[in-house]
């Protein structure tokens, strides 16, 4: 490492200001502070000093997601297997191998593509490069189908970094989770890749059904689902390649929550709401999926890994304590409401997630006036 630190300082006045390759800066700073701690200091007379930064908050996410990773390139594989009537060990080689095969080039693309538009943005402002890339990039992948076609995950990537964070001026600036922004995009714009009963198994066997529980129980209900609870939570079901199961989601959870990383608010909250409004959906019986029971919405689908992951990212996510659990809550009620009510998007958490993502500042808004009036009343007396 020294070796390492000696040669990044010997050519670090090429890359500065005044080098011949000063247009080069911020590509180098990059690189530098990838490999060893930046030695930025504050500039301003108001500062806090903490031992998280950026790149270990980023770090720390990455590694609550491993469990997830790990877990979905096993069952890329199992499914595969599945559908050919091979019904070995889940934990094979096979299976990981496989589903290595498969998993592993759409990470490639979603970083190279990612990271190619953000050096590219902050090569043209002259800003340094931010370490959010590191989990948007690794998210993007745990919610794509295991299918899906690399150029595909390319142009969402893309979509993603320009439309829902660099225009609105880069890292810790978007008010869109840029993870969720890539698979709107995908699932608008080329809805048969991420929708329907055609995906979630990679090179299945023909006549073999691609049919998600999710997608089973919105147009039969339960007794339509093949997948029993303990199945759901294990994550021994079809579905994008990261959020299949539910323990993984909740490993993460622990990790996150126990690092002060992610909001546990947040998380308790989104399964509060999907309660609710699973109970009372029960209650009215809009159909043969209001009769689903409650609980099983936080084991199917994206749900448990959208309130983990997704709805706690901490720049589109409310910023206020109280807010953090309206925000939260409304998640929930969305996510069942939208799967319900409306068969075009069984799933329901991106949506949920997405339209609170557009309302969390004025949820903050409330709660701050709110805040304040409460200021003043004790202020008069």
């Amino acid at each position: 490492m020294k070796f390492l630190r000696k040669t990044l300082d010997k050519v670090k006045p090429t890359f500065s200001e005044g080098g011949k390759l000063s247009f080069l800066q911020s590509t180098f700073e990059a690189i530098e502070t990838f490999l060893f701690v930046p030695n930025h200091t504050t500039h301003g007379g108001t500062h806090i000093r903490d031992g998280i930064d950026l790149k270990r908050t980023m770090i720390t996410v990455v590694l609550a997601l491993v469990p997830c990773l790990v877990w979905g390139i096993f069952n890329v594989g199992y499914q595969h297997f599945l559908s050919l009537g091979q019904t070995g060990s889940f934990f094979s080689v096979q299976n990981f191998l496989f589903g290595l095969e498969k998993v592993f080039p759409i990470i490639i693309v979603s970083y190279v593509s990612g990271l190619t538009v953000e050096f590219m943005f902050a090569q043209i402002r002259r800003h340094s490069v931010n370490e959010g890339f590191l989990v948007t990039g690794i998210l993007i992948p745990l919610i794509m189908p295991p299918d899906v076609p690399l150029w595909m995950v390319s142009m969402s990537t893309i979509f993603a970094v320009v439309v829902g964070k660099e225009i609105f001026g880069g890292t810790g600036m978007n008010f869109l989770n840029p993870a969720l922004t890539a698979r709107v995009f995908l699932f608008f714009a080329y809805p048969t890749k991420i929708s329907g009963d055609l995906v979630w198994v990679a090179e299945k066997a023909d006549g073999y059904s691609g049919a998600t529980n999710l997608s089973l129980a919105s147009t039969g209900g339960q007794s339509a689902m093949i997948n029993t609870d303990w199945q759901m939570f294990m994550g021994y079901e079809m579905g994008s390649i990261g959020e299949t199961s539910v323990l993984m989601c909740l490993i993460g959870a622990a990790i996150l929550i126990v690092t002060g990383i992610g909001s546990w608010r947040i998380m308790i909250t989104a399964v509060i709401g999907a309660l609710v409004m699973g109970y009372i959906l029960n209650l009215v019986g809009a159909g043969p999926f209001a009769e689903v029971e409650p609980y099983k919405h936080l084991l199917m689908g994206g749900f448990m890994f959208g309130a983990v992951f997704m709805a706690t990212d901490p720049v589109s996510a409310a910023q206020t304590q109280t807010g953090k659990l309206w925000y939260g809550f409304f998640i929930g009620i969305f996510c069942v409401f939208v799967r319900v009510i409306n068969p075009a998007y069984p799933e329901g958490m991106m949506l949920a997630i997405l339209l609170m993502n557009v309302f969390a500042p004025l949820i903050d808004y409330f709660v701050i006036e709110s805040n304040k009036k409460k200021r003043l009343k004790r202020a008069k007396i």
